[in-house]
């Protein structure tokens, strides 16, 4: 039952979704936590994180397109949040505002865990927020050969230069061990839901591929590198691993892996 004690957690993006609101509130009910979690969108970023820290909300994820913007209104940046300038996750204690990034924590376990050879050659597609994430991951696990691919060539430029990494467009990009598409090409609902976010001859040359598309956990990409029998990282265990890190700082429990993979399975039905 709700009370005056129950603690209210939200996530503030420019298209709100139920995926968070349903992963929190399984894991509150199971493990019997007076928290609510609720999502919202705004016009005025500044007024929300305002509100956040007036109305004494506990915890706040962020998604596009408040990332950067969110920053000024905040008190401290973590590592996780300093290494890329982007923000995910919001902390309140007390009035005093923390912010981090479980983007940025999530896809280093799973480099960490999946990916031991940091001499491996890595192509990296996309040149946003998420991308940001994931180059700085690479970057911090001691890979020193990256190449961010991207359209936009004076974002590409900009995030490979920041690391000492090399820029090249689409059209000229060269095979990699490791690929890693941060784009939304074949994201379910999008118009690129059935586009293969990279040609059949990088897919084919690649050992490991990475979609951060986590919706559908089997896009095209993901689909064709296991037909090819090709090591996958699917977007759905960065979406899990990074929502798992929000849930801990926010109540002070860390679920099971079990549970998470239950409160996971059950956000996206």
């Amino acid at each position: 039952m709700l009370n005056k004690d129950t603690q209210l957690c939200i996530s503030l993006s420019g298209r709100p979704s139920n995926i968070g609101t349903r992963f929190h509130n399984y894991l509150y009910q199971k493990l019997d936590i007076d928290f609510i979690y609720k999502a919202f969108t705004t016009n005025d970023i500044e007024a929300a994180i305002k509100g956040v820290r007036a109305l004494g909300i506990r915890g706040c994820s962020v998604s596009m397109p408040f990332k950067e913007s969110c920053i000024p209104f905040i008190d401290h940046l973590t590592d996780s949040a300093k290494a890329i300038d982007s923000v995910n996750t919001i902390v309140n204690d007390k009035g005093v505002l923390t912010a981090y990034n479980t983007d940025f924590l999530a896809i280093r376990q799973l480099i960490a865990e999946n990916l031991p050879d940091n001499q491996q050659y890595v192509v990296v597609q996309g040149a946003g927020g998420m991308a940001k994430a994931v180059v700085a991951a690479f970057h911090d696990a001691g890979f020193t050969h990256l190449t961010v691919m991207a359209r936009n060539e004076k974002n590409g430029r900009n995030l490979a230069e920041k690391y000492q990494y090399t820029y090249q467009s689409p059209e000229q990009c060269s095979p990699a061990d490791i690929i890693v598409n941060v784009t939304p090409l074949g994201m379910s609902g999008g118009p690129d839901s059935e586009t293969l976010a990279f040609d059949d001859a990088l897919i084919t040359a690649a050992k490991t591929v990475f979609d951060v598309v986590a919706f559908p956990a089997e896009t095209p990409l993901v689909k064709r590198a296991k037909a090819l029998g090709k090591s996958v990282i699917s977007g759905d265990r960065v979406i899990a691993l990074q929502a798992l890190e929000q849930f801990a700082l926010y109540t002070g429990v860390r679920p099971s892996d079990e549970l998470m993979q239950e409160a996971s399975l059950f956000s996206r039905r």
